[in-house]
Protein backbone atom coordinates (compact mmCIF):
# COMPACT_ATOMS: atom_id res chain seq x y z
CA UNK A 1 0.00 0.00 0.00
CA UNK A 2 2.88 2.36 0.80
CA UNK A 3 4.34 1.77 -2.66
CA UNK A 4 0.99 2.54 -4.30
CA UNK A 5 0.66 5.70 -2.23
CA UNK A 6 4.12 6.87 -3.22
CA UNK A 7 3.42 6.16 -6.87
CA UNK A 8 0.15 8.08 -6.63
CA UNK A 9 1.89 11.06 -5.04
CA UNK A 10 4.55 11.06 -7.75
CA UNK A 11 1.91 10.97 -10.45
CA UNK A 12 0.09 13.88 -8.81
CA UNK A 13 3.29 15.92 -8.69
CA UNK A 14 3.96 15.18 -12.34
CA UNK A 15 0.48 16.32 -13.30
CA UNK A 16 0.87 19.47 -11.23
CA UNK A 17 4.22 20.31 -12.83
CA UNK A 18 2.80 19.67 -16.29
CA UNK A 19 -0.25 21.79 -15.56
CA UNK A 20 1.91 24.65 -14.32
CA UNK A 21 3.78 24.75 -17.61
CA UNK A 22 0.72 24.28 -19.80
CA UNK A 23 -1.16 27.13 -21.39
CA UNK A 24 1.75 29.16 -22.80
CA UNK A 25 -0.05 29.71 -26.10
CA UNK A 26 -3.05 31.21 -24.34
CA UNK A 27 -0.77 33.33 -22.17
CA UNK A 28 1.11 34.66 -25.20
CA UNK A 29 -2.13 35.54 -26.98
CA UNK A 30 -3.48 37.26 -23.87
CA UNK A 31 -0.42 39.43 -23.26
CA UNK A 32 0.21 40.07 -26.95
CA UNK A 33 3.89 39.18 -27.12
CA UNK A 34 6.36 36.30 -26.93
CA UNK A 35 8.80 36.50 -24.04
CA UNK A 36 12.16 35.44 -25.43
CA UNK A 37 15.41 34.97 -23.56
CA UNK A 38 18.56 35.91 -25.46
CA UNK A 39 22.20 36.39 -24.49
CA UNK A 40 23.68 39.69 -23.42
CA UNK A 41 25.08 39.98 -26.93
CA UNK A 42 26.84 37.82 -29.55
CA UNK A 43 27.54 39.53 -32.91
CA UNK A 44 25.44 38.03 -35.68
CA UNK A 45 23.39 35.88 -33.32
CA UNK A 46 21.89 38.27 -30.76
CA UNK A 47 22.56 42.00 -30.72
CA UNK A 48 20.83 45.37 -30.69
CA UNK A 49 20.95 47.61 -33.75
CA UNK A 50 21.36 51.39 -33.84
CA UNK A 51 17.67 51.80 -33.04
CA UNK A 52 17.95 49.60 -29.98
CA UNK A 53 16.02 46.73 -31.57
CA UNK A 54 17.17 43.13 -31.20
CA UNK A 55 18.45 41.41 -34.34
CA UNK A 56 20.37 38.28 -35.20
CA UNK A 57 20.20 34.65 -36.24
CA UNK A 58 18.81 33.45 -32.88
CA UNK A 59 16.58 36.49 -32.52
CA UNK A 60 14.99 35.59 -35.85
CA UNK A 61 13.66 32.34 -34.35
CA UNK A 62 11.80 34.31 -31.68
CA UNK A 63 10.39 36.64 -34.30
CA UNK A 64 9.30 33.65 -36.39
CA UNK A 65 7.35 32.27 -33.42
CA UNK A 66 5.72 35.66 -32.81
CA UNK A 67 4.76 35.84 -36.48
CA UNK A 68 3.23 32.36 -36.33
CA UNK A 69 1.20 33.00 -33.19
CA UNK A 70 0.43 36.72 -33.29
CA UNK A 71 0.97 37.63 -36.93
CA UNK A 72 3.58 40.20 -35.90
CA UNK A 73 7.31 39.36 -35.80
CA UNK A 74 7.96 42.49 -33.72
CA UNK A 75 5.66 41.31 -30.91
CA UNK A 76 8.55 39.99 -28.84
CA UNK A 77 9.84 41.08 -25.44
CA UNK A 78 13.53 40.20 -25.21
CA UNK A 79 15.21 39.40 -21.90
CA UNK A 80 19.03 39.29 -21.88
CA UNK A 81 20.38 36.33 -19.88
CA UNK A 82 23.80 35.00 -18.94
CA UNK A 83 25.05 31.42 -18.89
CA UNK A 84 24.08 31.29 -15.21
CA UNK A 85 20.66 32.97 -15.38
CA UNK A 86 19.21 31.64 -18.63
CA UNK A 87 17.77 28.40 -17.26
CA UNK A 88 16.30 29.83 -14.08
CA UNK A 89 14.71 32.61 -16.13
CA UNK A 90 13.03 30.06 -18.39
CA UNK A 91 12.05 27.68 -15.59
CA UNK A 92 10.46 30.50 -13.58
CA UNK A 93 8.11 31.42 -16.43
CA UNK A 94 9.60 34.90 -16.85
CA UNK A 95 10.08 34.04 -20.54
CA UNK A 96 8.23 31.74 -22.91
CA UNK A 97 11.25 30.44 -24.81
CA UNK A 98 15.03 30.67 -24.85
CA UNK A 99 16.96 31.27 -28.06
CA UNK A 100 20.58 32.13 -27.26
CA UNK A 101 23.35 29.81 -28.49
CA UNK A 102 22.37 27.05 -26.06
CA UNK A 103 23.66 23.50 -26.48
CA UNK A 104 21.22 20.60 -26.41
CA UNK A 105 22.51 18.10 -23.83
CA UNK A 106 21.10 15.13 -21.94
CA UNK A 107 21.04 16.79 -18.51
CA UNK A 108 19.47 20.01 -19.78
CA UNK A 109 16.78 18.03 -21.56
CA UNK A 110 16.11 15.46 -18.84
CA UNK A 111 17.32 16.75 -15.47
CA UNK A 112 16.57 20.46 -15.90
CA UNK A 113 13.20 19.62 -17.48
CA UNK A 114 13.51 21.57 -20.70
CA UNK A 115 12.45 20.63 -24.19
CA UNK A 116 14.71 21.53 -27.09
CA UNK A 117 12.67 22.42 -30.15
CA UNK A 118 15.39 21.50 -32.63
CA UNK A 119 18.80 22.64 -33.85
CA UNK A 120 19.21 25.93 -35.66
CA UNK A 121 23.03 25.81 -35.73
CA UNK A 122 25.41 22.83 -35.55
CA UNK A 123 28.56 24.06 -33.83
CA UNK A 124 31.60 22.91 -31.88
CA UNK A 125 33.91 24.40 -29.28
CA UNK A 126 37.12 26.03 -30.45
CA UNK A 127 40.00 28.19 -29.23
CA UNK A 128 41.04 31.70 -30.23
CA UNK A 129 44.55 33.05 -29.62
CA UNK A 130 46.76 35.92 -30.71
CA UNK A 131 48.87 34.95 -33.68
CA UNK A 132 52.02 36.26 -32.01
CA UNK A 133 51.79 33.42 -29.46
CA UNK A 134 53.29 31.21 -32.16
CA UNK A 135 50.85 28.39 -31.40
CA UNK A 136 49.28 26.39 -34.23
CA UNK A 137 47.43 23.68 -32.29
CA UNK A 138 45.30 23.53 -29.16
CA UNK A 139 47.55 20.71 -28.00
CA UNK A 140 50.30 23.33 -27.53
CA UNK A 141 48.33 25.27 -24.89
CA UNK A 142 49.77 23.56 -21.80
CA UNK A 143 49.90 26.06 -18.95
CA UNK A 144 47.83 28.72 -20.75
CA UNK A 145 45.37 31.05 -19.09
CA UNK A 146 41.91 30.55 -20.58
CA UNK A 147 38.90 32.89 -20.49
CA UNK A 148 35.82 30.72 -20.00
CA UNK A 149 32.15 31.56 -19.43
CA UNK A 150 30.76 29.97 -16.30
CA UNK A 151 27.56 27.96 -16.37
CA UNK A 152 28.23 26.66 -19.89
CA UNK A 153 29.12 23.34 -21.51
CA UNK A 154 32.47 24.87 -22.47
CA UNK A 155 33.71 24.54 -18.89
CA UNK A 156 33.38 20.75 -18.89
CA UNK A 157 34.63 20.40 -22.47
CA UNK A 158 37.71 22.44 -21.64
CA UNK A 159 38.49 20.38 -18.55
CA UNK A 160 38.03 17.12 -20.47
CA UNK A 161 40.23 18.23 -23.38
CA UNK A 162 43.15 19.29 -21.19
CA UNK A 163 42.87 16.17 -19.03
CA UNK A 164 42.80 13.84 -22.04
CA UNK A 165 45.89 15.53 -23.46
CA UNK A 166 47.82 15.62 -20.18
CA UNK A 167 47.88 19.42 -20.00
CA UNK A 168 47.06 22.02 -17.37
CA UNK A 169 45.48 25.45 -17.67
CA UNK A 170 44.59 28.42 -15.50
CA UNK A 171 40.90 29.34 -15.90
CA UNK A 172 39.81 32.99 -15.98
CA UNK A 173 36.06 32.78 -15.25
CA UNK A 174 33.68 35.28 -16.83
CA UNK A 175 29.89 35.55 -16.95
CA UNK A 176 29.27 37.14 -20.34
CA UNK A 177 30.72 37.16 -23.82
CA UNK A 178 31.44 40.87 -23.47
CA UNK A 179 33.42 40.30 -20.28
CA UNK A 180 35.38 37.50 -21.92
CA UNK A 181 36.31 39.73 -24.84
CA UNK A 182 37.33 42.57 -22.56
CA UNK A 183 39.66 40.32 -20.57
CA UNK A 184 41.04 38.60 -23.66
CA UNK A 185 41.82 41.88 -25.39
CA UNK A 186 43.36 43.23 -22.19
CA UNK A 187 45.73 40.21 -22.14
CA UNK A 188 44.16 38.88 -18.94
CA UNK A 189 44.08 35.47 -20.63
CA UNK A 190 46.03 33.81 -23.43
CA UNK A 191 43.06 31.99 -24.89
CA UNK A 192 39.33 32.52 -25.31
CA UNK A 193 37.29 29.36 -25.75
CA UNK A 194 33.63 29.02 -26.67
CA UNK A 195 31.61 27.84 -29.68
CA UNK A 196 33.59 28.37 -32.88
CA UNK A 197 30.79 30.47 -34.39
CA UNK A 198 30.88 32.83 -31.39
CA UNK A 199 34.65 33.09 -31.69
CA UNK A 200 34.31 34.14 -35.33
CA UNK A 201 31.56 36.58 -34.37
CA UNK A 202 33.67 38.10 -31.61
CA UNK A 203 36.81 38.35 -33.75
CA UNK A 204 34.84 40.32 -36.36
CA UNK A 205 34.48 43.15 -33.83
CA UNK A 206 38.23 43.51 -33.16
CA UNK A 207 40.15 46.49 -34.48
CA UNK A 208 42.62 44.12 -36.18
CA UNK A 209 40.87 40.74 -36.62
CA UNK A 210 43.81 39.39 -38.65
CA UNK A 211 46.01 39.47 -35.52
CA UNK A 212 43.95 36.65 -34.02
CA UNK A 213 43.36 33.08 -35.15
CA UNK A 214 40.97 30.28 -34.35
CA UNK A 215 42.92 27.07 -33.86
CA UNK A 216 41.95 24.08 -36.04
CA UNK A 217 40.75 21.76 -33.27
CA UNK A 218 37.02 21.49 -32.64
CA UNK A 219 36.71 19.62 -29.36
CA UNK A 220 32.98 19.05 -28.94
CA UNK A 221 29.57 18.70 -30.51
CA UNK A 222 27.45 21.77 -29.83
CA UNK A 223 23.95 21.44 -31.35
CA UNK A 224 22.48 24.86 -30.62
CA UNK A 225 18.77 25.54 -30.60
CA UNK A 226 15.72 27.10 -28.94
CA UNK A 227 14.12 25.52 -25.90
CA UNK A 228 10.95 25.68 -23.83
CA UNK A 229 9.77 24.18 -20.55
CA UNK A 230 8.64 20.58 -20.22
CA UNK A 231 4.94 19.98 -19.82
CA UNK A 232 3.46 22.18 -22.55
CA UNK A 233 3.56 20.13 -25.73
CA UNK A 234 1.30 22.52 -27.63
CA UNK A 235 3.75 25.41 -27.18
CA UNK A 236 6.72 23.14 -27.85
CA UNK A 237 5.15 22.09 -31.15
CA UNK A 238 4.71 25.72 -32.21
CA UNK A 239 8.34 26.65 -31.50
CA UNK A 240 9.59 23.43 -33.11
CA UNK A 241 7.57 23.79 -36.29
CA UNK A 242 8.26 27.50 -36.63
CA UNK A 243 11.94 26.56 -36.82
CA UNK A 244 11.20 23.60 -39.08
CA UNK A 245 9.18 25.83 -41.41
CA UNK A 246 12.25 28.01 -41.99
CA UNK A 247 14.33 24.97 -42.93
CA UNK A 248 11.65 23.32 -45.08
CA UNK A 249 11.04 26.61 -46.90
CA UNK A 250 14.69 26.82 -47.97
CA UNK A 251 14.65 23.22 -49.15
CA UNK A 252 11.49 23.82 -51.19
CA UNK A 253 12.65 27.14 -52.63
CA UNK A 254 10.11 29.24 -50.75
CA UNK A 255 11.53 32.68 -49.94
CA UNK A 256 10.36 35.92 -48.39
CA UNK A 257 9.97 37.31 -51.91
CA UNK A 258 7.95 34.52 -53.52
CA UNK A 259 5.98 33.17 -50.55
CA UNK A 260 2.84 35.21 -51.24
CA UNK A 261 2.66 33.94 -54.81
CA UNK A 262 3.36 30.35 -53.80
CA UNK A 263 0.70 30.53 -51.09
CA UNK A 264 -1.90 30.77 -53.87
CA UNK A 265 -1.10 27.16 -54.74
CA UNK A 266 1.59 25.19 -56.58
CA UNK A 267 2.00 21.73 -58.11
CA UNK A 268 4.03 20.66 -55.05
CA UNK A 269 1.76 19.22 -52.34
CA UNK A 270 4.27 19.81 -49.53
CA UNK A 271 4.55 23.50 -50.38
CA UNK A 272 0.76 23.72 -50.44
CA UNK A 273 0.48 22.04 -47.03
CA UNK A 274 3.19 24.26 -45.55
CA UNK A 275 1.65 27.49 -46.80
CA UNK A 276 -1.93 26.60 -45.98
CA UNK A 277 -3.27 26.06 -49.48
CA UNK A 278 -4.12 22.43 -48.64
CA UNK A 279 -5.22 20.71 -45.44
CA UNK A 280 -5.86 22.03 -41.94
CA UNK A 281 -2.30 22.02 -40.64
CA UNK A 282 -2.48 25.38 -38.90
CA UNK A 283 -5.57 24.34 -36.98
CA UNK A 284 -3.66 21.35 -35.61
CA UNK A 285 -1.57 23.79 -33.54
CA UNK A 286 -4.31 26.30 -32.85
CA UNK A 287 -2.94 28.70 -35.48
CA UNK A 288 -4.22 30.32 -38.65
CA UNK A 289 -3.87 28.44 -41.94
CA UNK A 290 -1.21 30.86 -43.20
CA UNK A 291 0.98 30.77 -40.07
CA UNK A 292 4.01 29.51 -42.02
CA UNK A 293 3.58 32.26 -44.62
CA UNK A 294 3.92 34.77 -41.80
CA UNK A 295 6.96 32.93 -40.42
CA UNK A 296 8.77 33.07 -43.77
CA UNK A 297 7.80 36.69 -44.45
CA UNK A 298 9.13 37.72 -41.04
CA UNK A 299 12.74 37.54 -42.23
CA UNK A 300 13.08 34.87 -44.87
CA UNK A 301 13.78 31.16 -44.89
CA UNK A 302 16.70 29.55 -43.04
CA UNK A 303 19.16 30.27 -45.84
CA UNK A 304 18.11 33.90 -46.13
CA UNK A 305 18.56 34.40 -42.39
CA UNK A 306 21.94 32.64 -42.39
CA UNK A 307 23.24 34.78 -45.25
CA UNK A 308 21.91 37.99 -43.70
CA UNK A 309 23.30 37.59 -40.21
CA UNK A 310 26.27 35.20 -40.13
CA UNK A 311 27.08 34.09 -43.70
CA UNK A 312 30.27 34.45 -45.68
CA UNK A 313 29.36 37.92 -46.97
CA UNK A 314 28.91 39.29 -43.44
CA UNK A 315 31.66 40.37 -41.01
CA UNK A 316 31.08 37.07 -39.17
CA UNK A 317 32.02 35.17 -42.34
CA UNK A 318 30.70 31.69 -41.54
CA UNK A 319 30.42 29.07 -44.27
CA UNK A 320 27.35 26.84 -44.21
CA UNK A 321 29.41 23.70 -43.50
CA UNK A 322 27.36 21.24 -41.45
CA UNK A 323 24.52 23.74 -41.57
CA UNK A 324 24.07 23.34 -45.30
CA UNK A 325 20.94 21.50 -46.37
CA UNK A 326 21.18 17.73 -46.52
CA UNK A 327 20.75 18.02 -50.29
CA UNK A 328 23.84 20.26 -50.45
CA UNK A 329 26.39 18.34 -48.40
CA UNK A 330 25.30 19.38 -44.90
CA UNK A 331 23.23 17.66 -42.22
CA UNK A 332 20.42 20.20 -41.95
CA UNK A 333 16.90 19.01 -42.57
CA UNK A 334 13.52 19.08 -40.93
CA UNK A 335 10.96 16.26 -40.69
CA UNK A 336 8.49 16.07 -43.59
CA UNK A 337 5.57 18.50 -43.53
CA UNK A 338 2.73 16.07 -44.07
Amino acid sequence: MKLKALMGAAAALALTAGGAAAGTLDDVKAKGFVGCGVSTGVPGFEYTNDDGEWEGFDVAVCRAVAAAVLGDPMAVKFTPTTGKTRFTTLASGDIDMLSRVTTWTYSRDVDLKFEFAGVNYYDGQGFMIRKDMGVTSAKELDGATVCIQTGTTTELNLADFFRINGMTYDPVPVETNAEALQKYQANACDVFTTDASALAASRSTFETPADHMILPEIISKEPLGPLVRHGDNEWGDIVRWSLNALIIAEELGVTSENVDEMAKGTNNPEINRLLGAEGEYGAMMGLEADWAVKVIKAGGNYGELFDKYIGEETPIGLARGLNALWTQGGILYAPPFR
